[in-house]
């Protein structure tokens, strides 16, 4: 990769991907026409496959048909979008269908407990995703993988090879459409997944915003009541736990901060972490990650609006949260900057240990030390971004979360300094077999 550049800079789809969205382009420009998706479609196609048609507690009509029509309308999509929003759907379908079987099956899967589940929050690109798999290293953890939160049922031992296998294909897909993503976020069928994947089946989730350009879907998104997303989110996390249980769970989402009404009414003892870097370049990651990811099924994309909507979601996001967390016991939340992850990750592990009274074995420990070395060793490449790039400057950041940077110390940096960042979530080879999120039915991950 040249490193005079920025990511998004050299970001440039694969030939047959410019000439199979081409030919897209060229039969609307004819005038032919291609089928609308429909929710009412989808839902009976999705029943027809499946062979059954009780997607169990919980209206998700409108959210999906409000989805749709912000895809049909704004998204301006190419061919391939096209092609993966119909897919992700179905996909997100069959796998409600299929869960909601599953707790007819298995009637101790309703039973599960949640309890204290640890959630990692703070702002996208801020060390989350690097500090949730150094937790979920842990023996005694239990995080969401890819492939189970792609392909939930069986809630079982079985098939979990082919399962896994096909998580790995469709990465390996996404990262032929998509190959500079790679140097952005790692992706893998086994590597820990954010749980805001656990709400897809709901249609209520900010991911699709990630993915797509949906300004009147997101409008209604952010005037809706997410306690029935949390709801199933607590649903689907005891779906995995009956396939594998662990002493306590291990989430991460930046949007948990959104909702934490919501959360904590669905999880009143839940625990938190939230991690802290200067918004200047969080923002540009961000804004840089979401650029990079909606052009994969869009050839008109507005890195300035992108960057727009960023500043305003995250510094109001943010505002909310501080709120909320001030409502918190102190033992409960656990601050840590980005800059002490990046620095010593296993000192940083240790603090939440004993912020929270943990023990940290030395097995567990030791697992943690081999994913860090492995993640110095394997770095593919630099995430390269630039502020300037999304039209935006480090005194309107700064200015935006004026009150968050006073309270925690943040400073910005020159707004002319090129940001080079590390990618944070590099996971050791075995770990890495490619997967993603988007096109295979689950969420674009903005975390870093």
């Amino acid at each position: 990769m040249n490193t005079s550049a920025t990511t998004l800079q050299q970001m440039r789809p694969l030939l047959p991907v410019r000439l199979l969205n081409g030919c897209g382009a060229l039969l609307e420009k004819k005038r032919i026409p291609s089928s609308r998706p429909l929710a009412v479609d989808l839902i009976k196609t999705a029943k027809r496959r499946c062979r059954f048609d009780d997607f169990g507690e919980g209206d998700f009509f409108e959210a999906l048909s409000r989805l749709l029509e912000s895809c049909q309308r704004e998204a301006r999509l190419n061919l391939i979008g096209k092609i993966a929003l119909r897919t992700d759907v179905l996909q997100t379908l069959c796998s409600r269908l299929q869960m909601a079987r599953d707790r007819r099956l298995y009637p101790k899967i309703p039973h599960q407990e949640i309890r204290e589940p640890l959630f990692i929050v703070g702002l996208p690109r801020s060390g989350t995703t690097l500090l949730h798999s150094l937790l979920a290293a842990d023996p005694e953890h239990r995080c969401p993988l890819m492939w189970e939160v792609r392909s939930p049922s069986p809630p079982t031992l079985a098939d979990e090879k082919r399962r896994i296998q096909r998580a790995t294909k469709s990465c390996s897909f996404f990262n032929w459409l998509a190959p500079t993503f790679r140097y952005v976020h790692a992706v893998g069928a086994e590597v820990p997944q954010e749980c805001i994947s656990l709400m897809t089946p709901t249609f209520m989730s900010d991911q699709f915003d990630a993915m797509y350009y949906v300004p009147s879907y997101r409008a209604w998104f952010f005037q809706q009541d997410l306690r029935p997303a949390y709801e199933y989110h607590r649903r689907f996390l005891q779906h995995l736990q009956f396939r594998r249980a662990a002493r306590r769970w291990i989430l991460k989402a930046p949007t948990h901060m959104f909702a934490m009404p919501a959360l904590l009414s669905i999880y009143p003892d839940a625990l938190f972490v939230q991690t802290h870097r200067t918004p200047v370049d969080a923002m540009a990651s961000v804004s840089s990650l979401v650029t990079i990811l909606r052009s994969a099924f869009s050839d008109a994309v507005d890195p300035i609006m992108v960057c727009r909507e960023a500043i305003h979601y995250w510094s109001e996001t943010m505002h909310k949260f501080l709120n909320e967390r001030d409502r918190l016991a102190s033992n409960r939340i656990c601050d840590v900057e980005y800059d002490e992850i990046s620095r010593d990750p296993i000192a940083a592990v240790r603090r939440i240990y004993d912020h929270f009274g943990w023990s940290l074995s030395q097995n567990a420990e030791q697992r943690m030390r081999t994913l860090v070395a492995s993640h110095a060793e394997r770095q593919p490449g630099n995430h390269r971004y630039h502020l300037s790039q999304f039209g935006s400057s480090a005194e309107e950041v700064l200015d935006a979360f004026a009150p968050y940077c006073q309270r925690f110390g943040l400073s910005g940096l020159d707004g002319e300094k090129l940001s080079s960042s590390r990618q944070a979530s590099s996971f050791p080879e075995a770990q890495r077999r490619s997967g993603f999120l988007s096109f295979t039915g689950k969420n674009a991950e903005a975390g870093g």
